[in-house]
């Protein structure tokens, strides 16, 4: 099993509800994006943290991989620059009740990011990065 984190600031409202994770193939000029990437990786059974305006507010655990889909209809003028066709994963999201701030727990939480491609800068606010992987369940004891 792996670890994925996800910034939803744009999607989260129609991702989460809907149970799924959505991203373009490529960037708005054609070129990979390891973000994007990163969604070929994610396999079943795999743990999900949906951040979105600061908080991890919804985890979720994959139902599939990815597969080639059209950009959700719901979406309406988010992403209006990205592609038709991107990568769609099934997931089965669950809300937190108690969201957690990831920003007041940067001590703990800097060992688990990554080096490269870090969902999180060193002040604890999103990048822009949609998918990364964590090394391992960030808020365990």
């Amino acid at each position: 099993m792996k670890y994925w984190w996800v910034n939803q600031n744009q999607t989260y409202r129609h991702e989460v509800p809907g149970g799924y994770l959505w991203s373009p193939k490529t960037r708005a000029d054609g070129a990979l994006n390891p973000f994007y990437e990163f969604m070929r990786e994610v396999s079943p059974g795999d743990l999900i943290f949906s951040y979105c305006d600061t908080y991890i507010r919804a985890i979720g655990i994959a139902q599939s991989t990815a597969y080639e889909a059209p950009k959700p209809l719901e979406f309406g003028n988010v992403g209006a620059y990205w592609d038709v066709i991107g990568w769609r994963i099934k997931v089965h999201f669950t809300e937190l009740h108690n969201v957690i701030r990831p920003m007041e727990h940067m001590v703990r939480l800097h060992a688990y990011l990554p080096k490269k491609y870090s969902p999180l800068r060193s002040n604890g606010h999103g990048q822009g990065g949609f998918k990364s992987e964590v090394q391992h369940p960030v808020f365990s004891e």
